[in-house]
């Protein structure tokens, strides 16, 4: 099995979320549980956002994208909505990619209810402002640069409901 899931997740990794182009489904985080039987692959994923209006198109790529595989006979693809995903899911390369897309990956310590504010993905200052919380999409906020004077999108922190950071 090892051998197949690593080439489940390389596949994956190639997989890019229809809204975020260059950033995979696996870098993303949305991966969840991942079984192999009989040449019948099943996966879990988890939504970023329950609303999210890309999750047919996701199934369908993902569904795809894992049945070109050889040995594979068919893939079932469902959303699990009893997992939470969180913006710490995101791998450092989805971070990476974020960026070179524009779009600055979530603040690493956010704390729920202050305010946050990220880099911008153009030139890495830090004088930002929030423009508006709300986005083109549910998870990214529009930011403004006042070194480089580029707005830029920003993805939402998102953190497991009744977490909390320590502080210090």
């Amino acid at each position: 099995m090892e051998k197949k899931g690593d080439e489940l997740f390389a596949v994956l990794k190639t997989v890019d979320d229809p809204e975020l182009p260059a950033v995979s489904v696996y870098d993303l985080g949305m991966i969840h549980d991942l079984k192999v039987e009989r040449n019948i692959v099943s996966i879990s994923m988890v939504p970023t956002f329950a609303g999210c209006p890309a999750l047919d198109i996701i199934e369908k790529d993902v569904r795809k994208a894992i049945e070109q595989i050889d040995w594979v006979q068919e893939c079932h693809v469902a959303f699990s909505f009893q997992h939470e995903w969180t913006t710490d899911a995101i791998t450092d390369t989805g971070k990476r990619n974020l960026k070179k897309h524009g779009i600055a990956p979530p603040p690493d310590h956010y704390i729920p209810g202050e305010q946050w504010t990220v880099n911008c993905p153009y030139c890495d200052s830090e004088y930002t402002s929030m423009e508006n919380v709300f986005g083109p999409t549910a998870c990214r906020s529009i930011l403004y640069c006042m070194e480089c004077r580029n707005p830029f999108e920003a993805m939402k922190p998102v953190i497991r409901t009744g977490a909390r950071q320590k502080s210090g």
